[in-house]
């Protein structure tokens, strides 16, 4: 990068002023021609989406969902105080009133009417009743004798006549019909709920967090111009990035949710030096010349941070999660828009009506470059104590991550005054949990009593793993010998079969399937426990089955498998490849460097710094006990990829110093009052912005916004204190010519 500019470089900046309205125009065309499709992109919210297709979990789940139509669930619990008489009998009150709310689920669209399982048809038989209480006890009635629950089954994905959404829409506003209201819960209103937040906060936070952005923007430099021109550069960026999204068939998801904000950190940075260097220059020079000269010193430096940020996130291509791949793409797409927005908009928007407008200091901005002044003094007289500190910082934030958990508690994922928690919250205290999986292993095509006998064993075995008093423990177990129990064993097994049958008609087919050879016991645990509570549960619940099955070998093993089990194992999935993908990412950024700089010594040694905010950030988090969860999943090879830019640029200020002919001492001065005070502007306002991010409805969002504030942050550390002094390491031979020069003669 040399201080005299390269003819080609002087071409392209006179091409940008010459042609800028005519590039405003056609900015202006593609915005309008991307806007339609823009507004149609689509968001994916399927959990399936977020595991390689050939993730072992993954298949189990969808082959019980082929063999005994799954376990999507809806279930409505409320409390009657009512519920019994005597002799175990429903009220006619509470009959009539299950009865009437059962009829109304299975009139929604969406519903499977005919699989609608609720006590007033489970308590029809005149015998037999306790026993018949006991074994729906956590599943359709409470160990309390007065909260009642109706299970819906949903129909497939698809196969429905209105959305899903519109489907839990009614099923709520049936429940708070009822008198007291009804509480609505199941893994699939988890799953959507979580992906509704993500979207509507993302999109009305998106607005909050740009205007309080702007804002601040606005009163560091005092000019609707400035506040503007970012702006307008990350929303255009945005409409172009969605509009080639939907033109090539890939949709948003959990994962790429965090798309406009890591838009909005790129596009603020890049525009933030050209604002920076051009207020700088205008002092001195007119606007058209103060703008030259600002494009003919950045343009190099912002197409090698854009590069190495597009490089950074293209490593995510390698994983095997679709939505992370494809999320590797939008960023990649969208951090190579950001210039092109930035080369046909700001040229335009800057000198738009002249800007005869001299611009002033910002708030504190005096103060502010003589403490970055000062900070460059402190680094170069005192490197051994700064080194230190820096040092012992690193050491102490890396030892946090032998401390680092994983959330599997889906419910964290959502405030304690939400809906969801506190439906869960009366499931589990009232009903044993809304955790409904299985564990399904093989069976003969029809049955025997020996093979009866091995999976009321099986049950037995499994009914050790409950415990009332204990969170980490399963909380019902319901197996089809469960059923066949309350029948008089002198009856013919067939005998049995239909009676149940006729008691209960979905009961059979939900857990066996004599034609593919299969059976289940369905399961239920708390949904509310840790992830190595979860982990361990699910593991010896597979021990136990192929105790009871060890000749079934290959696809006929016996498998824990459902929802309960999928959001269990959901961030150990997003995690899986996510260090291949950050090694990737390094390498990539190495390589660049070394084209770009024309020193390998130098690329290796710009990942220093930017591998201080990550160790911050994630030792941080092991520290104080803030799990990873689906947000900051990839928090890594993000902060990686937003912190790399501000180190390119410094080193590219500071090159371009030092081949002016300045000393070590004066060139990392001047860096750090020039290209240091645009890095702090950009993180102030970003930093701002990202808090509105705290008022989320969605707990992850709320993480993700603290996360990459503090990720921002450390790399500002990271590039105002450990770059000089690395730089002090490299050019240590010059820098002793400036010690040796600057000594007192005798």
């Amino acid at each position: 990068m040399p201080a005299t500019p390269s003819p080609w470089l002087i071409r392209l900046t006179d091409l940008l002023l010459a042609r800028r309205s005519v590039a405003l125009v056609l900015a202006l065309g593609l915005t309008i021609l991307a806007w339609g499709p823009a507004s149609r992109l689509t968001f994916e919210q399927s959990i399936e989406s977020l595991y390689s297709a050939d993730n072992l979990r993954l298949a189990a789940w969808r082959d019980s969902k082929r063999l005994f139509g799954g376990d999507e669930f809806v279930m409505v619990a409320y409390s009657d105080p009512n519920l019994f008489g005597t002799e175990d009998r429903l009220t006619d009150a509470a009959r009539d009133k299950i009865e009437t709310l059962a009829e109304q689920l299975q009139q929604i669209p969406g519903i499977q009417s005919d699989s609608v399982q609720h006590l007033a048809a489970a308590m029809q038989a005149p015998i037999g009743r306790a026993a018949i209480r006991k074994l729906l006890e956590g599943v359709l009635v409470g160990s309390d004798g007065q909260t009642t629950a109706i299970v819906c089954r949903l129909m497939p994905l698809g196969q429905g006549t209105v959305p899903r959404a519109e489907t839990y829409r009614r099923v709520r506003q049936l429940g708070q019909q009822q008198s007291p209201p009804a509480f609505v819960v199941g893994e699939p209103i988890q799953v959507h709920e979580m992906f509704r937040n993500v979207e509507d906060d993302g999109r009305t936070l998106g607005v909050a967090s740009t205007g309080l952005l702007m804002v601040v923007i606005f009163v560091l430099f005092r000019s609707l111009r400035w506040m503007l021109l970012p702006l307008i550069v990350v929303e255009v960026t945005l409409i172009w990035t969605k509009g080639l999204l939907v033109a090539t068939g890939i949709q948003l998801s959990m994962v790429s949710s965090m798309l406009h904000s890591l838009v909005t950190i790129i596009g603020i940075a890049t525009t933030m030096h050209v604002t920076v260097r051009f207020r700088e220059y205008r002092r001195q020079l007119d606007a058209t010349a103060a703008l030259r000269q600002t494009l003919l010193e950045l343009i190099v430096p912002i197409f090698w941070t854009i590069a190495t940020t597009a490089a950074g996130f293209a490593a995510l291509l390698t994983s095997h999660i679709t939505p992370v791949a494809s999320f590797g793409i939008m960023m990649s797409v969208a951090t190579l828009l950001v210039p092109v927005a930035a080369a046909m908009i700001l040229p335009g928007g800057i000198l738009l009506a002249g800007a005869t407008d001299k611009p002033g200091n910002a708030p504190a901005e005096s103060r502010l470059t003589t403490i970055l002044g000062q900070i460059t003094e402190w680094v170069e007289h005192r490197p051994v104590i700064v080194g230190a500190g820096m040092m012992a910082l690193t050491t102490i934030c890396t030892a946090g991550l032998f401390f680092l958990k994983v959330e599997t508690d889906f419910s964290k994922n959502f405030r304690d005054n939400s809906p969801v928690v506190k439906a869960l919250d009366f499931f589990e205290t009232r009903l044993g949990g809304a955790g409904n999986w299985e564990v399904n292993f093989p069976a003969p095509s029809e049955f025997d009593t020996e093979f009866l006998a091995k999976v009321s064993d099986l049950a037995a075995d499994l009914r050790q793993l409950e415990a009332p008093d204990s969170p980490g423990k399963l909380t019902k177990v319901v197996a089809v010998t469960d059923g066949l129990d309350v029948i008089p064993k002198f009856l013919p097994l067939t005998w049995r079969l239909g009676a149940l049958e006729r008691m209960q008609p979905d009961f059979i087919s939900s857990l066996y399937n004599p034609t593919a050879g299969r059976m289940r016991i369905i399961l239920r645990a708390r949904e509310r426990q840790p992830s190595e509570t979860k982990l361990k549960l699910i593991g010896d619940v597979e021990e136990a089955a192929r105790k009871h099955f060890p000749d079934a070998t290959g696809a006929s093993t016996p498998q824990a498998t459902g929802l309960f089990v999928l959001l269990t194992y959901l961030i150990e999935s997003l995690m899986d490849d996510q260090l291949s993908s950050f090694v990737l990412a390094a390498a990539a950024i190495v390589l660049l460097m070394w084209i770009a700089f024309g020193s390998l010594k130098l690329g290796a040694m710009l990942l220093i710094p930017n591998l201080f905010p990550i160790a911050l950030v994630i030792g941080t988090m092991g520290w104080i006990g803030l799990p990873v969860n689906i947000a900051t999943a990839m928090i890594a090879s993000v902060s990686m990829g937003l912190t790399v830019d501000s180190s390119i640029h410094y080193l590219a200020g500071y090159r371009d110093a030092r081949q002016r002919g300045l000393t070590f001492s004066a060139a990392l001065k001047e860096t750090h009052q020039g290209v240091g005070l645009a890095l702090v502007f950009a993180n102030v306002a970003l930093v701002a912005g990202f808090s509105v991010l705290t008022l989320s409805h969605f707990i992850p969002l709320v993480y993700f916004g603290v996360l990459v504030s503090v990720a921002m942050l450390g790399g500002l550390l990271g590039n105002l204190i450990l770059l000089p002094l690395l730089l002090r390491i490299v050019d240590r031979k010059d820098v002793a010519s400036d010690q040796i020069a600057h000594q007192p003669t005798a």
